[in-house]
């Protein structure tokens, strides 16, 4: 109890140094709330300290960029230069706190937790004030885009009405199919008048003349100005700042290159007095001096020269803003005129908007529609017909380094390329439309449980720790309310459902239309977590084996732990048309809210007929919210398929990492390539991978696999395939076959099948304990346990494995498991 109570109180008294950071503490704008009114901030970057996520020690040395809302990092200013972000994070869709003795700050965006350090009080105090001013504004920002959302809405709405007698607005586009002049009428009824985005942007070319006129008049007065405590945090936000020392210059005076515009010089006094965190802050070093104070206007005039470029910069943003928004909107439109799907001529339908502005502002901005029978637009005409405005990246934070939030593991590419989200709704289009690839037979096994999955809401993990502190953790067992009854063993066979693939691919002549098959293969061993987030799988103990002969597609597996420190299963599958193995290790790290677990192993498959050798790593799965009932699965990373009896051809896949406040429609996004030697792309697929996987480069374009439909009530059953099904089903002739280690014959897994929860439970705890005196005995009399169907071997590259031994098979049919001596593990 002592080292409890010590430990809350270190708790609080660590906790009592950090400060909640309130959006209502910032007051950044000179006006109104409206956005508008507000200054826009400045530029930030530098070097910061930053703390690894993994194993959550040691700072590292990182340059920050903050900019319109969004903070990124790279490992050096060369990085940045070249576009090389390890992580970015939107400020304003963070939990800030700040302690000020240690200059930490702390950005929470949920799934993303920055741990930042700055090195001293000076950078930590104008950090802290651009984040704040970023926030705020990014915060105005969206709500201005919401109510200008809504002002647009009422104006389409009370628009609507303007129509003659037979249902036509004026201007309507002559055709003759009436559905689409319907649907092109309501569009431009709804539309702005192209006419103001003229009239704004030459209302901005005046105001720009003129800004350029008093800033020119500006830099012809000289002097200083010292500005009182209440403009610091101004000063500051509104700055181009770059926190890097420079080097002396050569001339006498010191010009920051970064800064666009100068408010007026800062004393070390500043920030001394300053009411919230300046109190601990002691002076400016010389070169954030430098940043913040170049030559300016002393006199009144030069003040009101300040003033009004203040107000006509303000005004060129609206007027710039007004003019996006717009611009934006009818893009919206015309991408869902598209999505729809519901022009079905050939024809083409082009609405241009001419703004003939005065000679700076010269050009065409044009929203060309088209939309034909072929079906959606691809990738390349998406990306070639939005070319009038760039597009706008908001309430996403991804990282994809060893120090995110969640490891990237193999996630080095998991971001989507260019053209990636409208290649996924080309792709999900095409797969809804398409039929099942394979048509399950009904193969005279159980389509059914014996009994409905239990409840385990009661069951509380947070519990679980809080009631075994102080004992070993690998002691403690685990509920068997949370498992399902199918163990990890089992769960290498499940990646066979859709051996089919393999079939064809065995049957493919061409090597870059084989390469997609494997590759569809190789998603679709995702596809059977779909529906299974309540539960997890047993654990094999140590020499427990799993056999799956299936007559129905061609091939039978082996599967056996080979090893417990580390766990190790090793699996391998057989058919006429291919080789299946693979020995699955992983590692786990758990980060709080979420559980990531990371593949080591290699899987591989032969096809004989071609002598092809494909080998091919697996992506890192995520299970958030893992101590609540809201859990949900994610994959995420890049898996690279390559031939080692070949290089004719390789394939990259990419698991695209979903965004924290993206919808759900966007998750589970897949896209892939098969390259041939020189690198060239020659067929390109993708989808999602609990839909489908559609490729349209082949020479016929059609959906290569689609996951076979769920079992009526599948959710009762632990949300089990057809497939899973039957992969725990023991049968009356199998019984005497098997071996007695096969899973089939393990008892507490048979009994939660059965919905005996507690005897399973009981059981459970009697096998464990089996098990660790069965280590312990072999420990003493200094034995290894010794795998019985399974060698360790080195693969091509160095690595070990573990391949079959083929003697589980001979001995199986001669003499039998039941006249030999087998190992007893239960």
């Amino acid at each position: 109890y002592l080292s409890i109570y010590l430990s809350i109180y270190l708790c609080m008294y660590i906790i009592k140094d950090w400060e909640v950071i309130d959006d209502l503490q910032v007051e950044m704008h000179a006006g109104g709330d409206n956005p508008h009114d507000m200054t826009t901030p400045g530029i930030c970057e530098g070097y910061l300290l930053k703390r690894r996520k993994w194993p959550l020690k040691g700072w590292h040395k990182r340059y920050f960029v903050l900019e319109a809302g969004n903070l990124r990092y790279s490992k050096n200013q060369q990085d940045v230069s070249r576009g090389r972000f390890q992580g970015s994070l939107d400020v304003s869709h963070a939990v800030m706190s700040i302690n000020k003795k240690s200059n930490q700050i702390d950005l929470d965006a949920g799934d993303i937790l920055y741990h930042i350090k700055a090195k001293s009080h000076e950078l930590f105090y104008i950090w802290v004030t651009k984040l704040q001013a970023h926030r705020l504004y990014k915060k105005h920002e969206a709500a201005h885009v919401h109510s200008s959302f809504l002002q647009t809405l009422s104006h389409g709405i009370s628009s609507a009405g303007m129509v003659d007698s037979a249902g036509a607005p004026a201007g309507v586009l002559p055709s003759d199919n009436n559905a689409v002049n319907r649907k092109v009428s309501a569009w431009l009824q709804q539309s702005h008048n192209p006419d103001s985005c003229v009239q704004e942007l030459n209302r901005c070319h005046l105001d720009l003349t003129e800004l350029n006129r008093l800033i020119q008049k500006l830099q012809m007065l000289e002097g200083g100005q010292a500005f009182t405590n209440g403009d610091l945090k101004r000063i500051i936000s509104i700055q181009n700042i770059s926190l890097e020392k420079p080097k002396k210059p050569r001339s006498g005076k010191m010009w920051s290159h970064s800064r666009t515009l100068s408010l007026g010089m800062l004393s070390s006094s500043h920030l001394g007095s300053s009411p919230h965190l300046g109190a601990s802050v002691p002076s400016i070093p010389d070169y954030v001096y430098s940043q913040l104070s170049p030559p300016t206007a002393t006199s009144p005039e030069g003040k009101k020269i300040q003033q009004d470029i203040c107000a006509i910069s303000l005004r060129v943003l609206a007027s710039l803003k007004t003019v996006h928004e717009t611009l934006s909107q009818e893009r919206q439109k015309l991408q869902e005129v598209w999505e729809t799907n519901n022009i079905h001529q050939s024809k083409t339908a082009e609405v241009r908007f001419t703004l003939n502005l005065s000679s700076e502002f010269s050009g065409t901005y044009s929203f060309l529609a088209r939309h034909s029978s072929h079906g959606p637009p691809s990738v390349a005409d998406s990306a070639a017909e939005y070319f009038d405005a760039s597009d706008i990246l908001c309430g996403s934070s991804s990282e994809v380094s060893d120090e995110s939030g969640l490891s990237d593991g193999s996630t080095t590419n998991s971001e989507p390329e260019e053209g990636h989200a409208s290649a996924t709704r080309k792709y999900r289009a095409s797969i809804s439309k398409s039929p099942n690839s394979f048509i399950p037979k009904s193969t005279g096994r159980r389509t059914t449980l014996p009994a409905h999955c239990p409840d385990n809401s009661h069951v509380g993990l947070m519990a679980i720790l809080y009631n075994n502190i102080g004992k070993d953790l690998a002691r403690v067992s685990m509920p068997a309310a949370l498992n399902e009854p199918v163990n990890l063993l089992q769960r290498l066979c499940e990646e066979l459902e859709y051996s089919e693939l393999l079939d064809i691919a065995s049957n493919t002549s061409d090597p870059y239309q084989r390469m997609v098959y494997i590759a569809a293969f190789a998603i679709s061993s995702y596809s059977p977590v779909t529906f299974r987030n309540r539960y997890k799988p047993f654990n094999p103990v140590l020499g427990e084996t799993y056999e799956c002969v299936r007559e129905d597609r061609g091939f039978r597996l082996i599967s056996e732990q080979v090893c417990h420190h580390p766990p190790i299963s090793a699996c391998h599958a057989h058919s006429e048309n291919f080789s299946f193995w693979q020995d699955q290790r992983w590692k786990n790290k758990f980060w709080g809210k979420s559980l990531e677990i990371l593949p080591t192993g290699m899987v591989n498959v032969t096809l004989p007929r071609y002598g092809d050798h494909y080998e091919w790593n697996k992506v890192v799965t995520c299970i958030h919210n893992v101590l609540s009932q809201q859990r949900y699965l994610e994959h995420y990373g890049e898996v690279t398929i390559r031939n080692l009896n070949s290089n004719v051809c390789t394939c990259k896949i990419t698991f695209v990492k979903s965004r924290y406040w993206g919808s759900d429609t966007n998750k589970n996004e897949v896209q892939g390539t098969v390259l041939d030697q020189s690198g060239s792309v020659i067929h390109r697929f993708g989808g999602l991978w609990h839909e489908g996987i559609y490729c349209d480069t082949l020479p016929t374009p059609k959906c290569v696999w689609k996951p076979n439909p769920q079992p009526k009530d599948h959710m009762l059953y632990y949300g089990f395939s057809t497939f899973a099904m039957e992969l725990n089903e023991l049968t009356p002739d199998l019984k005497p076959l098997l071996p007695p280690t096969d899973s089939r014959l393990r008892p507490d897994q048979r009994l939660l099948e059965d919905g005996k929860v507690d005897e399973a439970d009981i059981k459970k705890d009697e096998i464990e304990e089996f098990h660790r005196e069965r280590r312990k005995e072999l420990s003493k009399m200094g034995q290894d346990h010794v795998p019985r169907f399974f060698k360790k071997a080195k693969d091509s590259c160095g690595r070990d494995v573990w391949l079959t031994n083929g003697t589980y098979w001979k001995l199986r049919e001669n003499p039998g498991f039941a006249n030999i001596e087998n190992l007893t593990v239960w």
